[in-house]
């Protein structure tokens, strides 16, 4: 006979979301058009009225959220000329994980003469959340790409804050199929007592990364002129033909602060969604 634990794990296992969104966009006569559309499981892709010759994407998990063992891949290909901006219709929350991570893929691909900004809103972990995250990303020469991410460790609004957990994201770019990017960042244990040290976040709950692709000097101090309005600590620096911006904040509010800033700086067009 089986135990009641196994069958409450076996019950939480079957129970586990999975959602895959595989897409790509083509520019045809100047505008970006919908080619192809692959979705399943719980993630859902959306595509509000255009508002110029782009394309504007909202993800949603109709999961309500990302929890242990669940798994989420994303798969998109911006073609030749196209212009596309993704984003997330709120904020992705994941919820503790007291057994295996959550796992989440992403593949972008960039064909010449394309641009993809990649703006999602903020990702949320809760005391004791478990996720690996993945970026493959494939840029042509002639391509472009804006890819920001903020993660947030507990919404201190509400007097929350992550002490335990794991979390992994693993970044990996090539241009022009060379590798100019790679980088893991993993906290796990006590992140709490990790994030309080002055040479890792110095007590900040919000971290965030913009990558600019290309990216130059230029633009470098363009975004440092801003510097004297930043409500948390930015960092901005050039190599290999992109920039890359480091944020760290008290919390999301001053992070997404920053963030807006620093996207302006780079003439990016934000998603509405990030303004209401």
């Amino acid at each position: 006979m089986r135990s009641d634990v196994s069958v409450t794990s076996g019950v939480f296992e079957a129970n586990r979301a999975r959602g895959a969104v595989r897409f790509d966009v083509h520019a045809r006569d100047g505008v970006t058009r919908r080619g192809t559309l692959h979705e399943s499981g719980s993630l859902r892709v959306r595509f509000p009225s255009p508002e110029g010759k782009g394309l504007s994407g909202v993800f949603v998990n109709t999961a309500g959220g990302v929890a242990g063992g669940d798994r989420f891949d994303v798969d998109i290909t911006a073609g030749q000329g196209a212009r596309l901006t993704l984003t997330t219709a709120a904020a992705e929350k994941v919820y503790r994980a007291p057994g295996a991570a959550a796992q989440l893929s992403i593949s972008l691909k960039v064909d010449a003469g394309a641009h993809l900004g990649w703006l999602p809103q903020e990702t949320i972990l809760f005391d004791r959340a478990r996720v690996h995250r993945r970026f493959d990303i494939e840029l042509d020469e002639a391509a472009s790409l804006l890819l920001c991410e903020i993660v947030v460790f507990g919404r201190t609004a509400m007097g929350e804050r992550m002490e335990q957990g794991e979390f992994v994201d693993r970044w990996r770019m090539r241009r022009g199929g060379k590798l100019v990017f790679a980088e893991t960042v993993r906290l796990d244990g006590n992140i709490g007592a990790k994030l309080a040290r002055s040479a890792v976040a110095k007590a900040g709950a919000a971290i965030g990364t913009a990558l600019i692709a290309p990216g130059d000097e230029a633009l470098v101090e363009r975004i440092r002129e801003a510097s004297e309005s930043f409500a948390g600590e930015v960092g901005i620096s050039a190599w290999n033909g992109f920039a890359m911006a480091r944020f760290c904040a008290q919390d999301a509010a001053r992070l997404r602060a920053d963030m807006i800033a620093v996207l302006a700086r780079t003439g990016a067009a934000l998603p509405r969604l990030w303004l209401n």
